[in-house]
């Protein structure tokens, strides 16, 4: 089996323990969740002890990636251009749409009840507020705010860390780059040696919490993945009409081409595998040579539309469960690190990328970790949803660029005669 499958069985068997044990032996509840906890939480922590140097090495590498392709001339530019605009709408949208959606579903008391144990630690201090939340956006000791686990001053100091290398000559700028990919590349190492340990920690999760939620538990995992595949679908369709409005690409003639790309998309989950039938879309669309092939492996290596998306209802969905919503505020700095952190996590395997950058978008916002593990073991069914999606938004971001190279031959040729 695969690591997701692996991942998957261990919910699954944890799961079905766990509603036995309600069932048949109630007096063993206690005495399982005095194993399972410990053991789920040291599975947590191992993945979470990535987090500090997976950030600061993401947000480097993804800023100086946007800024080497900027550099590229203007196909490139305009590319970069309309990556981080979708990005940016897909975070915007999703931050609105998934707490509403969420709130419209029932919520279980039972499921609050086992996720928030009565020996919960409550938090130290209630979160800054006004004048104090942007003050304490700049940290004082950055080596303090990594050890704390503030994520947000730490995202403040990366930012300007990795803009300002982009001003250095690149004798200075390429080894520190270097240096950002080869810590991204260990930490996935590192999450990918914790993942070996997926089905035994998620087993350990979710036995405890089925035990004390019953099916509840389960029921609320399935409002996750329905609320995860509407956004997927609702951005999908919106990136439809980013294709097609302002005087884009007609609709149905955009939509024929791009559905086998879909079709690959979805049987295979890999964008990079669907590169080809891309390239073919844009050949049927009549797009420039040099559009579809600069503007597409562009795409493909720092572009997914659905990942913003994806951290942002892990959030919300966290929060929902817990009944204590992200308030806007720390939604609105989620919303900014998911985009930056998608743009330095394209080339990450799944398991890893799902557990490496929802992560510290969850923390971000305010939300406790702990339910991480049961989502990343359902993530498989979102995820063919999710490949559409940022096909569909490669291939919109080529049919804008390619629009835009038109309206410019045409003036430069205008101006030539």
């Amino acid at each position: 089996m695969t690591g997701g499958q692996r991942v998957f069985a261990g919910l699954v068997a944890g799961a079905a323990t766990g509603l036995a044990l309600a069932r048949f032996a109630p007096d063993w509840i206690a005495t399982v969740d005095m194993v399972a906890k410990p053991l789920g939480t040291l599975w947590l922590n191992a993945l979470q002890m990535t987090v500090v140097p997976f950030v600061l090495s993401l947000i480097i590498v993804g800023v100086a990636q946007a800024a080497d392709v900027a550099a590229g001339g203007r196909i490139a530019r305009r590319t970069v251009m309309w990556i981080v605009l979708l990005a940016s709408a897909s975070a915007a949208f999703t931050a609105l749409v998934a707490p509403a959606l969420f709130a419209a579903c029932p919520r279980s008391s039972d499921l609050v009840a086992a996720i928030q144990p009565a020996d919960a630690v409550a938090p130290a201090a209630p979160p800054a507020a006004g004048f104090d939340r942007i003050t304490s956006l700049v940290p004082v000791n950055v080596v303090a705010a990594a050890a704390q686990g503030a994520i947000a001053p730490l995202v403040v100091f990366a930012l300007c860390f990795a803009f300002a290398l982009t001003r250095l000559p690149p004798s200075r700028r390429e080894p520190v780059i270097a240096l950002a990919h080869g810590v991204a590349d260990a930490m996935v190492v590192i999450v990918d040696w914790v993942l070996l340990a997926g089905p035994l920690g998620v087993f350990a999760l979710i036995l405890p919490v089925a035990a004390r939620a019953g099916a509840g538990v389960l029921g609320a995992l399935g409002i996750y993945v329905a609320v995860l595949i509407a956004v997927y679908l609702l951005i999908t369709a919106a990136v439809y009409a980013v294709a097609c409005l302002g005087g884009g690409e007609s609709l149905r003639r955009f939509a024929a081409a791009v559905l086998p790309a879909q079709a690959v998309a979805a049987g295979t989950q890999s964008s990079l595998a669907s590169m080809p039938a891309m390239m073919k879309a844009t050949a049927a669309l009549g797009y420039p040579a040099r559009v579809g092939g600069l503007v597409l492996p562009l795409a493909v290596s720092l572009f997914r539309i659905t990942s913003p998306a994806q951290y942002l209802t892990v959030a919300s969905f966290i929060g929902w469960a817990h009944g204590t919503p992200p308030d806007p505020w720390s939604l609105a700095l989620a919303a900014v690190l998911a985009v930056v952190i998608s743009l330095g996590s394209v080339g990450l395997p799944g398991q890893a990328s799902f557990m490496g950058t929802t992560l510290p978008v969850v923390q971000a916002a305010g939300m406790p970790i702990e339910p991480l593990g049961l989502l990343l073991a359902v993530d498989l069914i979102p995820d063919v949803f999710a490949t559409v999606g940022n096909v569909t938004g490669d291939l919109a971001v080529a049919s804008r660029v390619a629009r835009a190279e038109e309206g410019v031959t045409g003036k430069e040729r205008r101006e030539e005669g």
